[in-house]
């Protein structure tokens, strides 16, 4: 065999082997991104329309959230914020529109507390979605429901919803089990 056609052979392989690398590495990092972020990976992609821009601007959340001192609470420091959302959820009977209000506080309160800067609702919202994929969209949704309040469009269950939106990042936050959180109710009612 000529030696520039053994040459040329070798280099098309070579080639071809590193486009094999390349897609099998593409396709990991997609699929973790899928992974990590849940239902957020497909608001993203519906957002920026591709999928490599919208992999992008997630692995720039990783990057930017690696940055931050996120920390866990202590347990005295849950509990406290346990009690805190006992009685907003109380206060939602008699006033659920200062309770949702309140609701909101302390959602943000938490995510002070664990190490979230407190940037526009935006960011915030793209922060969470690092760490918190699957109930990031409930805080979203809780936001957009307390907007519509303040413009005097929510009804009264939408004010509700937008408690049990804010409940799942809650939770989420304190990295409690729901188990945890009524427990703790119930010493506290005690």
């Amino acid at each position: 065999m000529d030696r520039n056609v053994l040459i040329g052979i070798v280099i098309a392989s070579v080639v071809l082997l590193l486009v094999v690398i390349i897609a099998i590495m593409r396709k990991r990092r997609s699929e973790h991104l899928r992974q990590r972020f849940g239902p957020e990976y497909q608001q993203v992609l519906q957002q920026h329309g591709d999928a490599r821009h919208a992999e992008a601007v997630l692995e720039e959340r990783e990057r930017r959230v690696q940055k931050f001192s996120i920390r866990a609470l202590p347990k005295a420091d849950r509990e406290h914020y346990i009690e805190e959302w006992a009685n907003v959820q109380r206060r939602f009977v008699d006033d659920p529109a200062l309770a949702i209000n309140d609701a909101e506080m302390l959602v943000t309160l938490v995510m002070t507390a664990r190490g979230y800067p407190m940037a526009d609702f935006e960011q915030r919202a793209a922060d969470i979605s690092v760490n918190h994929p699957r109930v990031v969209e409930n805080y979203r949704s809780g936001k957009q429901i307390v907007l519509r309040h303040g413009k005097g469009q929510a009804t009264t269950e939408e004010l509700r919803q937008a408690m049990v939106y804010y409940r799942s990042l809650f939770e989420d936050l304190l990295e409690t089990r729901k188990a945890d959180v009524v427990e703790t109710q119930s010493r506290l009612a005690s």
